[in-house]
């Protein structure tokens, strides 16, 4: 994994990355079905860092990912 989501991610947030990252790796084999003609990596690192964000936000002070309140 990047340093960037080992360095700044909760070991939770680090595996929905890499689940993530590694299902993307899976499904957008193909250069067809990436945008704007994106490699399969970038691509993974989009759709991991998406999901990571679904229940991660990065504190605007602090800078760091936290867990998003529910409400």
């Amino acid at each position: 994994m990047p340093d960037g989501v080992t360095k700044n991610l909760q070991k939770h947030a680090q595996k929905i990355y890499m689940e993530a990252y590694n299902s993307a790796w899976d499904q957008y084999d193909e250069p067809h079905e990436r945008r704007n003609g994106a490699t399969r990596e970038e691509t993974a690192h989009k759709v991991a860092w998406t999901a990571v964000k679904k229940t991660y936000e990065k504190d605007e002070k602090t800078g760091e990912w936290k867990p998003k309140k529910e409400g």
